[in-house]
């Protein structure tokens, strides 16, 4: 009986998964049009009021556009974007499940991509986001 029961609870976090990796390659192919290319992608889940960061070098010259497609179960996803000393060096400032941000280096360096989930439908809730980081 058990069996069925976790088999249902996998399958719907893939489902909701799959909801936001779709939500962000249409985001991502819409770019293509603008010449933009993917610099990296990722799914993860996420608790309420939990962050994750990810590490990537941004090089001069470049533009860059940071998006995220978050499943019906977050109400605010924001990301942000740190230097290296921890200083925020740009931020969405939006209440949305689908947050981006744009950023021109000055100088090629390692900056912190961090997506942060401010809001859940329900308290202490998890969620899955899609987080790309695109350039031209």
């Amino acid at each position: 009986m058990l069996l069925p029961i976790a088999f249902l609870a996998v399958n719907s976090a893939l489902a909701d998964e799959t909801k936001a990796e779709a939500c962000l390659r249409t985001k991502v192919w819409e770019g293509y049009a603008d010449g933009w290319g993917v610099r990296s992608m990722v799914t993860t889940e996420i608790e309420d009021g939990r962050t994750r960061a990810y590490l990537v070098t941004l090089y001069e010259g470049n533009e860059y556009q940071m998006k995220a497609c978050a499943d019906e179960r977050l109400v605010n996803a924001d990301l942000l974007l740190y230097d290296t000393k921890g200083n925020v060096i740009a931020r969405d400032s939006t209440v949305s499940r689908e947050p981006e941000l744009s950023f021109k280096p000055p100088a090629t360096g390692t900056y912190y991509v961090v997506l942060y989930a401010r809001e859940m439908t329900e308290a202490g809730g998890k969620g899955e986001v899609a987080v790309a980081v695109t350039y031209r």
